[in-house]
This record gives C-alpha cells, structure tokens and sequence, in this order.
C-alpha cells in the first residue's frame, strides 16, 4: 500500500535535527507556552522545520486557520474524511497539513479545493494538494496562524488501513501557543496542482502527481 501511495502523492519530508536546532526550538516553544502564547520566530532555522519538530516531539497537536486571534476553539459541525458528520474541534499531529489551511483563503475558493494527510499503519504520510484554476487565478495565498492545542480531550478519528491524520475534540479547546506562518513556510508550495471541479475524486488523487510534474 505505501508503495501504491507514494506513486499518487508526495511522502512526508525525512528529517533529523541536530542538537542546535533541538536547544533552540525547545527555548522558543517554552518561552510561549509560559508567557503570552504567542511564538516569536526569531531562528535562522527554516520556521518549516520547527513546525515538524514541535508535531514530532510535543504532546499537542495543531490547527490551520485564516483567523489570527482565536482564544477558544469550540466544537462545530463537521465532516469527517469518510463523510460522516461530527460536531467537535479538528486538529492534526501533523506539522506539514495544517499550514494549507492557515494560509489558504476560502474567500478566494471558485469550486472546490482536495487536499489531505493519508497515515498508512507503518506510520508513514503521504500528501496531496489540489485547488480549480479559477481558484488558482483567483490569487488564494494568504497569512494566517497555527494553534498549538493540548491533546488530553482528543481521540483519533479513525485509524484504518489508510486513515486521514484527523483528531477531533467534543469539547471546547483553548490554543497553548501560535505562530503565524505565510506561503514561504509551507513545504508543498511547488506542489499544489490543478483540477477540473467537476471531476471525479479519484481522478484528481489518479492524475496529481502526474499533473504536478508536468505543469510547466
């Protein structure tokens, strides 16, 4: 199966952290979690890279949003990657995911946008990430902020064969820290394809990669 989804989509970037980076991440995100909560990047270190340190090594998960001052996360109706409908406060252990969305603005959507964070049980991830040419033309990259959530009142969704890295809370949720990111810190940037709304699904997961490597 892993091999199947490697061909479709792009696996999770492989990274170690030397023992500079691992002093320095830590100070910044202690440094949050016991003053204002805000995280003031200051490290030459690629913002990038800390992102994926803090979902490697911290008991928190995270949130993407457009919105840069949420003081309380409260539980909505939602959908679920299978389509079932909860009513909960989403959030991811995933570092790379959860910045599409904090810097894509739906405002600017024309049609629909696919994206996703597949785990396979060996634990590997693998993404996809695809918007409507309209919305492409329509400019959708913006700023916006990550939220840095305790897990105590998250479960895991679902936990499949291949499952969407999804958690979900049915109660509200208060952030422990933010940072705000823009496009330069999301590390499928290049990677963002185009696809025809109307068209099925599969045919978008079928053709992404292959429309990402051709696209100019």
């Amino acid at each position: 199966m892993d091999i199947i989804l490697a061909l479709l989509f792009y696996r999770s970037p492989q990274v170690s952290f030397c023992d500079e980076e691992i002093k320095e991440f830590d100070t910044i995100f202690n440094a949050a979690i016991h003053g204002d909560g805000l995280i003031k990047y200051t490290s030459l270190f690629p913002k990038q890279r800390f992102l994926l340190y803090i979902s490697m090594n911290k008991n928190v998960l995270m949130h993407g949003s457009t919105q840069k001052s949420i003081a309380e996360f409260e539980p909505r109706r939602q959908t679920l990657y299978n389509g079932k409908y909860v009513e909960a406060v989403f959030a991811t252990k995933d570092g790379v995911w959860p910045v599409f969305y904090s810097i894509f603005n739906k405002d600017k959507l024309a049609g629909n946008f696919r994206n996703g964070c597949l785990e396979t049980r060996s634990g590997k991830k693998f993404y996809f990430f695809s918007i409507t040419k309209e919305t492409y033309m329509n400019s959708p990259w913006t700023q916006g902020m990550i939220y840095f959530l305790p897990r105590e009142s998250f479960e895991r969704a679902r936990k499949e064969i291949i499952s969407f890295d999804e958690w979900i809370s049915e109660e509200p949720v208060k952030p422990m820290a933010k940072i705000e990111v823009d496009l330069t810190d999301f590390y499928f940037m290049d990677r963002v394809s185009i696809h025809k709304a109307k068209e099925p699904v599969l045919k978008t997961w079928l053709l992404y990669k292959w429309r990402n490597l051709f696209s100019g």
